[in-house]
């Protein structure tokens, strides 16, 4: 075999070739946390905002309706946020994707989505729906979690 060929062998053996996808690896957790630390801050930008604008103008009685519950969706789009960077932390840490996290996250995200909800817009079918996801997400954690113990 020549030089060549051996070079070759070398650099796409099974070893290089992991090494080099550990490499990537590495590299796109890094910009997937970076680019989350960036998603947070313009969250909790959008937040104050959003708290600035409505505390200045919104009366009282008004303040408890819509108002309310656009600036607990961005509370709770700021947990999510933060947990799945945490999701991402976890990983390159320890290169494996936690489940129970990834679930508890999931369940954050549908209860946002609850607690914004508008019930005079969404079908029955809609929520019918969001309660299945609830129920399975449930069953899911509770699940994940007894096999750990």
């Amino acid at each position: 075999m020549s030089n060549w060929g051996k070079r070759l062998i070398r650099q796409f053996g099974d070893a290089a070739f992991l090494k080099k996808l550990g490499q990537f690896e590495g590299i796109v957790s890094k910009i997937l946390s970076t680019t989350m630390v960036v998603v947070i801050l313009v969250i909790m930008v959008d937040l104050v905002i959003v708290l600035g604008q409505n505390l200045a103008t919104s009366s009282p009685e008004g303040f408890l309706g819509q108002v309310l519950t656009e600036i607990f969706g961005l509370f709770l789009s700021v947990l999510i946020a933060l947990e799945i960077l945490e999701n991402i932390t976890a990983y390159i840490r320890k290169h494996v994707v936690q489940v129970e996290l990834v679930i508890a996250t999931a369940l954050t995200a549908v209860g946002r989505k609850i607690i914004i909800l508008d019930l005079e817009k969404v079908s029955g079918v809609s929520l019918i729906g969001l309660a299945i996801a609830i129920f399975s997400l449930a069953i899911s954690y509770w699940i994940v979690r007894s096999s750990h113990r």
